[in-house]
């Protein structure tokens, strides 16, 4: 674990402990009425206990949770990226959805005809085609 996330995660714990203690100071037996008022329960009010901590609780542990996965989402690279060996260098549509396909795999290179229901090998590329020998 890196000393961001360390940090990230130390945050999140004391998030939760002080949002925990500031639930359980509140008083469960008080009343309270719009303009300031407060009074004691009466005798007609419902006994039991509340699940409100621990919904609070629980909601702040997964909002944390959910927002470490997102920031580590963020900085992490994706698995497949490095590991990619097979590329389409270049393609030529030869009409009615045939194609002329150049593949890279592994530093060689190979020549693909692509039609609906199959791909065919024509022939390996090597770095310099017979065009460009006569040329030289």
């Amino acid at each position: 674990m890196t000393g961001r996330a360390r940090r990230f995660l130390a945050r999140v714990v004391a998030f939760v402990l002080v949002a925990a203690s500031a639930a359980s100071a509140a008083d469960d037996t008080t009343i309270l009425f719009p303009g300031g008022t407060s009074s004691a329960p009466s005798s007609t009010a419902p006994s039991g206990g509340s699940l409100g901590h621990v919904t609070l609780l629980v909601g702040v542990v997964l909002a944390a949770a959910g927002g470490w996965f997102v920031w580590r989402g963020r900085h992490a690279s994706p698995l497949g990226r490095e590991v990619r060996q097979l590329t389409l260098s270049e393609t030529r549509s030869l009409g009615n959805r045939q194609f002329l396909v150049v593949a890279t795999y592994e530093n060689r290179k190979f020549l693909l005809g692509v039609c609906p229901g199959r791909i065919d090998l024509i022939a390996p590329l090597h770095d310099a085609t017979p065009l460009e020998k006569s040329r030289s």
